[in-house]
């Protein structure tokens, strides 16, 4: 028997049961979805991390004050100074440097309205370093740090819950702590979680102007160095620890009194997390497409008893063990397939409905989708095997004489 004879007598024996056909094919389908969905799921959320890690700026090394394994210290105790901050920009394969101070949970308002949200004293550098444009007006400069001006530059989230009434708030006054700053920015848009984790909810303040008139500290809390490129990074974190515990007067034996992060070390610890992620939620949904193959076996030998007869007419009339096997085989096979595509259909369009009703970004990657339909094929060709198997080992004189 050709194989499109095979193909056609296992087309029409799954029409004849169309409902059990759809039942077998359930678990096929779920487990194929599932995949999908749970890989673009994590894919997502990966590349949203990583943007944003991206976005805090390239080529970037955060020196935080505090070192060890300990909390970072506060600016009372901060092992950073502005004579810090000079010193490192002399070094070799620097090309920008931003101290900062921050004031977290800082809150302002404008009128009668208030916003909690955080409040960061830095030069004008750190726009450069973040690469992070204004929509309107402008960021400070060296000349306003110097004048210890009360300039206030918002971000997007800041900017429309402190003034709702107009899309240009340049000129408005807002109060931080008690004293009056003057809007002269709004920074573009970057996005973020909620208010968790919101790279908009900032407003950004002369550096010397936060020290003086906020948190009376000439200390700094963290410095952002920029290297001239990717591959300086290495040499350049070495150049920095070897200035710092220098001018810090740290013994051989003592441990750093400071701490620096290389984003492209935590872009990797992000894309090595994201992997197991995948895997993770990849192996947890291929367990439906197990159960999936389980019941088209199952289905599949309740079908052999049932057409035990049908079986021995084949063989009276000349179809051979290996035609019965194929026959079943194509049959199994085809159940799969189709529970395949439907599976992935409902998963490329579950993902996308999954990530509008969430809010969570989603991508779906084609490997998911070739990776679980091939698995799918697979599956229908292994746990078709036995009922195909059982069907070409029957005896003819017994399967004709099955009621």
């Amino acid at each position: 028997m050709d194989l499109l004879s095979s193909l056609n007598m296992a087309w029409r024996s799954i029409l004849v049961n169309k409902l059990r056909s759809a039942l077998t094919m359930l678990g096929v389908i779920i487990g194929v979805a599932a995949v999908i969905i749970m890989v673009a799921l994590s894919q997502g959320t990966a590349t949203g991390i990583t943007e944003r890690i991206s976005s805090m700026g390239a080529n970037l090394l955060t020196i935080s004050a505090g070192g060890g394994n300990g909390p970072i210290r506060g600016l009372s105790t901060a092992q950073l100074s502005t004579s810090d901050v000079e010193a490192i920009k002399n070094l070799p394969l620097v090309k920008r440097v931003a101290p900062e101070v921050s004031i977290n949970g800082a809150t302002v308002s404008a009128g009668s309205l208030t916003w909690t949200t955080t409040v960061n004293g830095t030069t004008p550098e750190l726009q450069e370093i973040k690469n992070w444009p204004t929509v309107m007006g402008g960021f400070f400069t060296d000349d306003d740090c110097s004048r210890v001006s009360r300039a206030a530059v918002l971000g997007q989230t800041v900017a429309s819950n402190l003034f709702p009434d107009t899309p240009l708030p340049l000129g408005r006054t807002l109060r931080i702590n008690g004293l009056d700053f003057t809007v002269i920015g709004v920074l573009e848009q970057k996005g973020g979680g909620g208010s968790f984790m919101d790279q908009d909810n900032i407003i950004y303040i002369p550096i010397t102007t936060a020290q003086q008139r906020i948190l009376g500290s000439s200390g700094v809390r963290s410095i952002n160095v920029q290297a001239t490129s990717a591959e300086a990074l290495p040499t350049l974190k070495n150049y920095i620890t070897t200035l710092l515990r220098q001018r810090h007067r740290l013994a051989d034996s003592a441990d750093d009194d400071f701490r620096i992060q290389d984003m492209s070390e935590i872009l990797a610890t992000v894309e090595d997390t994201t992997k197991m992620l995948t895997f993770l939620l990849g192996g947890i949904a291929a367990v439906s497409l197990l159960v999936g193959g389980i019941g088209i076996m199952n289905i599949m030998l309740v079908s052999v008893t049932e057409r035990t007869r049908e079986i021995g007419l084949r063989q009276a009339v000349g179809a051979t063990p290996a035609d019965i096997e194929v026959q079943f085989l194509t049959e199994a096979l085809m159940l799969s397939l189709f529970g395949g595509l439907i599976g992935v259909l409902m998963g490329v369009g579950g993902s996308e409905l999954f990530g509008k009703l969430s809010g969570m970004r989603t991508v779906i990657v084609p490997y998911s989708i070739v990776l679980s339909f091939t698995s799918a094929a697979l599956i229908g060709v292994f746990f078709g095997f036995i009922p195909a198997r059982k069907a070409a080992q029957l005896d003819p004189i017994v399967a004709l004489r099955h009621e």
